[in-house]
């Protein structure tokens, strides 16, 4: 018996999943800091320093996969990590609102509830694309990753702005009632999304069960490691991440102490940036899926095609810096939005392809280690490309040359990103035997 590959009605709702992670993060990453900082002027270091606590946390992504994978089945563990996640974005309202009576109280039981966001992101988030990996056609993975991604931006929007209509005016307490109500909505939207949808195909789980290794963690995660094909994919997700995420606190004030722009212009700008994204996202989902007719190139090729762009539109930028007011910069900034939305549907594509290479049924553990490897480096991008601009304003006392070698500097990870994702997956000479699938070892399971 075949299993038949998800339709597009449930790729829709797996990307529910997706919004419903979207809509508690946002309150807890954008929010809540403002709240901290702006309500109650705590140091900004405080809600920096929180959201570095859940990014190192997803750092046991890999633990979440290989759970999923012994266990053989994803369902429990997005749903599991989705309640999770929900206690800890309760658990963070509660926490800032505590901080205006009694602050150490306050930061205390913060630290507890962005430490169960980590963990409950990194359980649901994991065990999500590992079911997508398995569950999705190969031609078809290039749209699911589109669709995921942009209805994950769609539960960021949307709550971003239902939230900030029921939150003024602005009370601690109102606080703690829209994340809750949110939180709620969220595990009832993951509950509605995931029914099913894995339970439909009992036989399929069952081969998958009796082909899986019976291995220790570690023993699972060094196996996968010790595969070149997985190893390199880990060092081009990390390299690419801290490139994409090192422009995300820089650009704006760029455009401020370079351009002379107002605090409003600046955060048009970055929606003209978001505009690009929506777009790059689009080609990359539409032309590198046969789904939408004839596949425009394969996935490595739009991955390696959206980091050499969004290298590009970098080394504008930092060209621009000395180009004055006749620089075209919403033409960059959008270019660089572009870039960035065609490499991260295509990326997204290419880990759901390259999780059932390799050793059978390891495909939550895969997608774990390259999960903990992006969180990592986009939790350290930010900071690093922040920590870079002030180090050389220092040294060479030019605002302009300072982000113009930051933007150099991304540029050139994005460039050496492009290298290496377009030598991923192509065959190596000498190589006798080829890695086992996941198909071949449930076909054996069967046979």
């Amino acid at each position: 018996m075949t299993t038949a590959p998800l339709g597009w009605l449930g790729i829709a709702r797996l990307g529910l999943v997706q919004t419903a992670l979207g809509a508690i993060v946002v309150l807890t990453t954008s929010t809540m800091n403002r709240v901290m900082v702006v309500e109650l002027m705590l140091p900004a270091m405080l809600p920096g320093a929180l959201v570095t606590l859940h990014y190192g946390l997803q750092i046991l992504r890999p633990r979440f996969g290989y759970g999923s994978d012994q266990g053989g089945r994803r369902t429990t563990w997005i749903v599991g990590g989705m309640i999770v996640l929900a206690f800890g974005g309760v658990g963070a309202a509660l926490a800032t609102a505590w901080m205006s009576a009694n602050t150490p109280a306050g930061i205390a039981l913060a630290i507890a509830a962005f430490s169960l966001i980590g963990i409950g992101v990194g359980a649901s988030g994991t065990s999500l694309l590992a079911l997508m990996a398995t569950r999705v056609a190969p031609d078809r993975r290039a749209a699911a990753a589109m669709i995921m991604w942009m209805m994950m931006i769609a539960g960021i929007v949307v709550t971003a702005t239902s939230a900030g209509h029921f939150l003024d005016p602005f009370t601690p307490a109102r606080l703690v009632e829209v994340t809750a109500a949110v939180a709620c909505a969220a595990v009832l939207v993951t509950c509605f999304s995931v029914l099913g949808v894995e339970g439909s195909s009992a036989a399929f789980a069952d081969a998958e069960t009796t082909a899986r290794p019976k291995q220790p963690f570690f023993e699972a995660l060094r196996q996968v490691w010790a595969d070149p094909l997985a190893r390199g994919f880990t060092v081009f997700v990390f390299l690419s991440m801290l490139a994409y995420s090192a422009q995300d606190l820089i650009l704006e004030p760029f455009a401020g102490a370079v351009f002379g722009l107002t605090p409003g212009a600046t955060t048009k700008l970055a929606g003209v940036q978001h505009g690009g994204v929506f777009v790059g996202m689009l080609l990359a989902g539409l032309l590198g899926s046969e789904r939408f007719g004839r596949a425009r190139g394969s996935l490595r090729l739009w991955t390696t095609g959206g980091c050499i762009a969004s290298a590009a539109a970098l080394l504008a930028l930092a060209a621009g810096a000395f180009a004055g007011t006749a620089f075209p910069l919403r033409l960059a900034v959008f270019s660089l939005g572009v870039g960035n939305g065609v490499f991260a549907v295509a990326a997204i594509g290419s880990m759901m392809k390259l999780a059932g290479e390799g050793q059978a049924a390891r495909e939550g553990t895969r997608i774990g280690l390259w999960g903990a490897s992006q969180a990592i480096a986009f939790g350290l991008g930010g900071f690093l490309g922040t920590v870079g601009v002030d180090l050389a304003r220092s040294l060479l006392d030019s605002t302009a040359t300072a982000y113009a070698l930051v933007f150099a500097g991304e540029a050139l990870l994005f460039l050496f990103s492009a290298v290496l994702a377009a030598r991923l997956g192509q065959p190596q000479q000498g190589k006798i035997e080829a890695p086992v699938g996941r198909a071949a070892a449930v076909e054996a399971a069967r046979g």
